[in-house]
């Protein structure tokens, strides 16, 4: 017979196993998401660190930018490398190009803020037409960026001189035409990473899209999964900014 000293009993409509009072009053959930969010940070920032301490490791160019040529002597000017926008192939616009997805991540960040006040009023028809326009968001940053990654690795019209006569075009495994293969490799693992970041986010969008669809959470009573998952989305853009910064921009 058990001690009854060592017997545990709930509390009123409560389980032994409801894990007890979630502490900061937020749910589990969103702790989790927290928790999460606070690995991955240290993951981008590990990221980009590593990226700051190659980069110092090469000479940086000093003269003129107008005057700059890709070479392997120097780490790149990055408004020489992303100074081309689709459809405009004789247009040279630095940082156009990579601005314009910036503000459209940014703007995705403003209606997932959106969709999120609307399901604390419980308004389904505002949160369907706020997750929508967010994975909109999401899907044309993604093109946008699967644009960019193309003329990348097809390089410019100008090329890279190198000994004997040949000239390189773009970014590959075997070669790298705008300097030290180092930026080639940090600018598509870096990038690519936070892609791969922004296509699991909008696999998450809609799927709380179809779920206010379908009436999941109402019947729930509640819209907290969008929150949770727009945790995610803010995280994601944020971390977008410091890449843009520290990538593009220094």
């Amino acid at each position: 017979m058990a001690n009854p000293s060592t017997v545990t009993v709930p509390a009123p409509g409560k389980s032994v196993w409801d894990g007890g009072v979630s502490p900061m009053n937020a749910s589990y959930g969103k702790l989790m998401m927290w928790f999460f969010l606070l690995s991955d940070a240290f993951t981008f920032s590990a990221l980009l660190i590593t990226y700051g301490l190659v980069r110092s490791s090469h000479h940086a160019y000093e003269g003129a930018v107008e005057a700059f040529k890709f070479s392997q002597a120097y780490w790149p000017i990055p408004e020489k490398v992303f100074a081309s926008i689709p459809f405009f192939h004789n247009v040279n616009a630095p940082l156009v190009f990579v601005g314009l997805m910036t503000f459209i991540l940014i703007m995705s960040s403003v209606t997932m803020v959106l969709a999120v006040e609307a399901g604390h009023r419980m308004d389904r028809r505002a949160v369907e037409k706020w997750m929508l326009w967010t994975i909109i968001g999401g899907l044309t940053f993604l093109s946008c960026q699967a644009w960019e990654w193309t003329h990348f690795i097809h390089g410019t019209h100008e090329g890279s001189a190198v000994a004997e006569g040949t000239t390189f075009f773009g970014a590959n495994l075997r070669m790298n035409q705008y300097g030290p293969p180092d930026f080639a490799a940090f600018f598509f693992f870096i990038t690519g990473f936070h892609g791969f970041h922004v296509f699991s986010g909008v696999l998450l969008n809609f799927l709380v899209f179809y779920n206010t669809v379908t009436g999941v959470y109402d019947r729930r009573g509640h819209y907290e999964m969008v929150e949770k998952v727009g945790l995610y989305w803010h995280f994601v853009d944020l971390v977008w900014v410091f890449v843009f910064t520290f990538f593009y921009l220094v």
